[in-house]
């Protein structure tokens, strides 16, 4: 898994036996191999951006999928694990573009995403089947092609008379909502808005560090509360549920336009770093509050780098009345959640059917991934 905060490569080594609800899985090894800054650089030419260098995009394709294929075999070397021992890579690729209908407005053309880093160019670097391209099925089939965890979450973590939900603050945060009835058409997964995103650019514009290592920065600014209202004034929160965003939407330009709403030419780092986390806490609670029953009986588990932050941990946690645990509890690390579930979708491919969700908006059942052979 490679995400948008493009921080490296995530690589799970997972066994996995049954499909369906019927999955079990474990995860033997995790590592994340961290990208050097040149790589990183090359990709952020293209990332979310609406005008690009085409042959920069053309290139990295394969580029990309070689980086990953070495990776790939450097951490099995690593492990001293042949490949010839891997029945599957599950390859998720890096997004370099993420256009739901409600995001781009244009009439007559569809949702869309794009995921760089070719699957044939990694089967053949390691000799090994990989499944990748996962969301263009999740598109075809009518949805917008994220979030995708919600497979994988009700599969592996969800647990008889148990409410639970499961939040993961990537770049951009999301969560599935587990019935402990375990009716899979009651299950539900949306977008809610920025995780770290905004937090992680700005840190890096006026820090110069990747991220906002353990929310110390945002711990020692102060919350101007009329940026933070100005942040929240964006018709993506007046979207009904279920709905995907992503960096597109949330960048720094969007901060710049929300500060001159809120009149302000200038702002302390630090207290644009705790208002930006503020606004993340806000926007994921408000999306959880505004989504479950009143009254309902719930956990709330955790992933991904904003499960790092216990400022952003702490301000949720305090908006929802509730304690946040971290998904660990239930078996497997955060930081190895999100490649752990392609594995799951990459096992289905080939392995399981279609899980019908009761033809909700967003969960369209269906079977994702295209095959790659080495030869």
């Amino acid at each position: 898994m490679s995400g948008t905060s493009l921080d490296g490569l995530d690589v799970a080594l997972c066994r996995v036996a049954g499909n369906g609800p019927e999955t079990r899985l474990e995860v033997e090894r995790f590592k994340t191999l961290p990208y050097e800054d040149s790589f990183r650089n090359a990709v952020r030419e293209v990332f979310a951006r609406r005008q690009i260098d085409f042959q920069q995009l053309c290139l990295l394709n394969p580029v990309i999928g070689l980086q990953h294929g070495e990776m790939i075999l450097e951490c099995l070397t690593e492990w001293s694990i042949d490949p010839s021992g891997i029945d599957l890579i599950a390859s998720h690729g890096q997004t370099v573009f993420h256009a739901p209908r409600k995001q781009h407005g244009l009439a007559g053309f569809p949702n869309a995403t794009l995921q760089i880093g070719d699957g044939d160019h990694i089967a053949v670097k390691t000799g090994i089947i990989t499944v990748s391209d996962f969301r263009q099925k999740h598109i075809a089939a009518g949805g917008e092609g994220a979030p995708l965890a919600v497979y994988g979450d009700y599969f592996l973590f969800s647990q008889k008379d148990k409410n639970r939900i499961l939040l993961n603050m990537g770049g951009i945060a999301n969560f599935t909502f587990l019935p402990g009835s375990l009716d899979a058409s009651l299950v539900f997964t949306t977008d809610t808005g920025p995780g770290n995103t905004l937090i992680d650019a700005l840190t890096r514009h006026h820090f110069g560090l990747p991220y906002d290592e353990n929310g110390s920065i945002a711990a020692n600014g102060v919350v101007d509360e009329a940026l933070l209202n100005a942040l929240k004034d964006a018709p993506f929160f007046e979207q009904p549920f279920p709905k995907t965003t992503g960096p597109e939407v949330f960048s720094t330009d969007y901060v710049k336009n929300a500060m001159h709403l809120a009149g302000r030419n200038a702002i302390d780092p630090k207290d644009l770093i705790a208002t930006l986390t503020q606004f993340s806490a806000e926007t994921i609670s408000e999306a959880i509050g505004n989504t479950m029953r009143l009254g309902e009986v719930f956990e709330i588990y955790a992933s991904g780098g904003g499960a790092h932050n216990p400022v952003l941990m702490g301000a949720i946690g305090k908006l929802l009345g509730r304690n946040i645990r971290l998904i660990d509890e239930l078996g497997v690390a955060g930081d190895a959640k999100e490649a752990v579930l392609f594995a799951v979708l990459a096992n289905e491919a080939v392995a399981g059917e279609a899980v019908h969700f009761g033809g909700k908006k967003g969960v369209p059942g269906v079977s994702m991934g295209k095959i790659s052979f080495p030869g």
